[in-house]
């Protein structure tokens, strides 16, 4: 039992059962809603909420609810619902929320697991094995001819600061939207590791951190990448089996040491170049603009973008953004060169992510006045594109402006 929350507010919502035997046909088979009244909170609005639901049979449950604009303070109270559409009032206080219905009753000791991880353990490493045992077994096909090389390996950051304040314009570096959740969020990249014919992987992965990965062709670029984050506990071995596989097609038993990958030890991650670790535009991507694109665009002011380091003030994309400082240069790519928006709006397309569907990279590749970059550089770019057009890599406005120095800058939560 869940609730369909919203992404940008708190877990109230519809009340749905997801269904874990129904096989899922990634158009909502294995849900049912409990409070189909309720609509979902970003797609269908309503003045319904539900939340902290609690259920005590399958056709019975506890939650809070409340009728926002309809209930006297719109304070929640503590409900009996069932399947069958029958709602019950069982208490709601004068003047404060009641919320988290638990029935106190006996119930039988629940099993006792035992742990899979080190996680307890001192003086263990915070590091997990994490192995893949085929990259193209996917729900979606893969473009014709599509080779596989590597695993980009990313960490997402812990929002730092809060997300419901309204930041003013001279809050430098901040990437969180006035009133809202950030749509930036910001991130690392680890490094990669090999992917073997046979689509196979097996690496070292840092525990504690929130991760996603990234499947990169013979040339580096990104083919597809993950929508949504993991994390592994110290001293755990996980097994995925492929990029967001079909479910049902998982094996039960254990993974075959046939598995190309899984002769040998685990890959350690190698990192990247510098700008990754933290993401950082200035130093990814602005000196390969100035050793290659600057004294032409300097030459041709008026007809070529600008392309330098000085800073002006934008919302850039718009959307749930803050005016934040940014490189001239930022502001004449991202928006119309870069990569931010999904052909699908929940999750990667394989071939239509990154720089495979940015203009510039398409640009560069046919060739743009004679312009002919290094395979660093253009590693550069394509990273830079592969990470969602970035330019921070921290929340907070004092890394934000040692960024904008071309300095390296932490963010304060690992």
């Amino acid at each position: 039992m869940a609730t369909a929350a919203p992404h940008h507010g708190q877990s109230f919502g519809s009340l749905v059962i997801v269904d874990p035997n129904v096989q899922d046909d990634d158009a909502m088979a294995p849900v049912k809603r409990l409070t189909p009244e309720a609509g979902f909170p970003e797609s269908q609005g309503g003045l319904l909420s539900y939340g902290h639901a609690w259920p005590l049979s399958e056709t019975y449950y506890l939650c809070a609810h409340t009728m926002v604009g309809i209930t006297p303070g719109d304070l929640l109270g503590i409900y009996l619902i069932d399947a069958f559409g029958n709602k019950e009032l069982i208490c709601r206080a004068p003047d404060i929320h009641c919320l988290s219905p638990i029935p106190v009753k006996p119930r039988p000791v629940p099993p006792v697991v035992p742990e899979s991880s080190d996680r307890l353990a001192a003086g263990k490493p915070a590091e997990a094995v994490v192995g893949v045992v085929n990259v193209y077994n996917s729900l979606k096909a893969w473009p014709k001819d599509t080779r596989i090389k590597a695993l980009r390996v990313y960490q997402v950051f812990p929002l730092s600061i809060p997300s419901d304040a309204v930041y003013s314009s001279h809050a430098t570096g901040l990437q969180i939207p006035q009133g809202g959740d950030s749509v930036n969020l910001a991130r690392a990249v680890l490094g990669t590791v090999p992917v073997e014919e046979d689509g196979s992987a097996y690496f070292i992965a840092p525990a504690h951190k929130e991760l996603y990965f990234q499947a990169l062709d013979e040339h580096g670029l990104a083919v597809t990448s993950m929508r949504s984050g993991t994390q592994f506990q110290a001293g755990e071995h996980a097994t995925c089996q492929g990029c967001h596989e079909p479910k049902f097609r998982a094996p039960s038993g254990p993974v075959s040491t046939a598995l190309l990958a899984m002769r040998r030890a685990p890959s350690r991650l190698a990192p990247d170049v510098d700008g990754t670790n933290p993401f950082s535009y200035p130093r990814l991507v602005q000196p390969v603009l100035d050793r290659n694109c600057l004294a032409c665009h300097l030459k041709n002011a008026g007809k070529a973008p600008p392309l330098g380091r000085e800073i002006a003030k934008s919302t850039v994309f718009g959307y749930m953004n803050p005016v934040t400082d940014y490189y001239t240069s930022y502001l004449s790519l991202a928006p119309k060169y870069g990569f931010y928006s999904y052909p699908d709006f929940y999750r990667s397309t394989p071939g239509q992510f990154g720089a495979r569907a940015s203009r510039l990279y398409e640009m560069l590749q046919k060739g743009h006045h004679g312009v002919s970059l290094c395979a660093e550089d253009f590693h550069r770019i394509t990273v830079w594109l592969d990470s969602v057009s970035q330019f921070y890599g921290v929340y907070e406005s004092q890394g934000g402006k040692a960024q904008l120095r071309g300095e390296v800058a932490r963010p304060t939560l690992e």
